[in-house]
């Protein structure tokens, strides 16, 4: 039977209370097992305006952090990004407490964030406590809220419906505190939902089909709808000031049309002294004569596409730029960042 969800939000929908924890019991009864996979490909949410109706929808908070998929065998944790990179040495807080679940087999598939004072996502707390991108540093504030299993004691639940990955999960992860937490299914109309969303300053909700296996990519099984806009967009220059400190007085932004960049304007916010030192001197060392996107300036420094800013908005200007746009921190390569797609 499915649990009672609950509502959006209270001020308990953040952190479980501690429970006594059972220890999985070592002499249950052999079953066949599934080969364990040293991969799966993650399942993506399609965004929407808005959000879908009816029973067969469940919904949970939009994190802002980096997805990762925490594999827990009899060797030992791996806690895999999303492009397939091995970040264990990266979140030790977690592989600890993923090891601490009393299981032997398992793959999480979850968000690692850092919650701010008022228990939000912070994507840039995140980046700092990692170090920024290219950074070394290990991250020990962080938290998996985990929102799917795909394997569990031997078996591959992908081919099941989520309503039952999740009932094995809450089981798993009842009364779990600290670094690896249930990421609660909200109830309540989904149009309600998304407003109250936006009351609280969260990014937005998360759609999923109840009776639908586990498929990667953007099948439509996942839905994401925001209240504030955020995206990965390919900075392909900077605007040279004399007075803004860093010397950068904006980025110049791009998003992807087929195999061509288009110009989606530029952002000049979100950024202090420390990250505009880091992008100029980066920027500079990827200076290129000819400009990605026809923008003329004679203050404009062009860069080749490599780095990929995380840019939140408020939506779209009818010449096609981004309205309000805030700096929030640049994407690792590891984390495979799908940059913006225009329509």
């Amino acid at each position: 039977m499915r649990r009672p969800a609950k509502p959006l939000l209270q001020d308990n929908s953040f952190t479980a209370k501690s429970q006594p924890r059972r220890k999985r019991d070592p002499a249950q009864p052999n079953l066949p097992f599934d080969p364990m996979p040293d991969r799966v490909e993650p399942c993506l949410a399609l965004l929407k305006a808005t959000p879908p109706t009816g029973p067969d929808w469940a919904y949970e908070i939009k994190w802002d952090g980096y997805r990762l998929a925490i594999h827990i065998e009899p060797k030992g944790v791996r806690i895999i990004t999303r492009g397939g990179h091995d970040w264990t040495h990266r979140f030790p807080t977690i592989a600890e407490a993923a090891r601490n679940l009393g299981v032997s087999t398992a793959i999480l598939d979850g968000e690692a964030v850092v919650l701010n004072s008022e228990g939000r996502s912070d994507f840039g707390a995140l980046q700092r406590s990692l170090g920024g991108r290219g950074g070394r540093r290990v991250s020990t504030e962080s938290v998996l809220f985990a929102f799917d299993l795909l394997y569990f004691d031997g078996h591959d639940l992908t081919r099941t419906e989520l309503s039952v990955r999740r009932h094995l999960l809450e089981d798993l992860l009842e009364g779990a505190v600290g670094a690896i937490q249930l990421s609660e299914e909200v109830a309540g109309d989904g149009a309600e939902l998304l407003e109250n969303a936006r009351s609280l300053g969260l990014e937005g909700i998360i759609a999923k089909h109840r009776d639908r296996p586990y498929r990667s990519g953007r099948t439509g099984d996942w839905l994401k709808i925001k209240c504030v806009q955020s995206e990965s967009f390919m900075i392909v220059g900077y605007e040279q000031s004399a007075v803004a400190r860093g010397g950068i007085g904006s980025l110049l932004l791009a998003a992807r049309r087929g195999y061509d960049w288009v110009s989606v304007g530029a952002v000049g916010t979100g950024f202090k002294e420390k990250d505009a030192t880091y992008l100029k001197k980066t920027l500079d060392m990827l200076k290129t004569k000819t400009p990605v996107v026809p923008v003329k300036g004679k203050n404009y420094v062009f860069a080749q596409p490599t780095l990929i800013a995380q840019i939140e908005f408020r939506g779209w200007t009818d010449d096609g730029h981004l309205r309000h746009a805030s700096y929030k921190g640049l994407r690792d390569i590891q984390d495979n960042a799908a940059v913006y797609e225009l329509d």
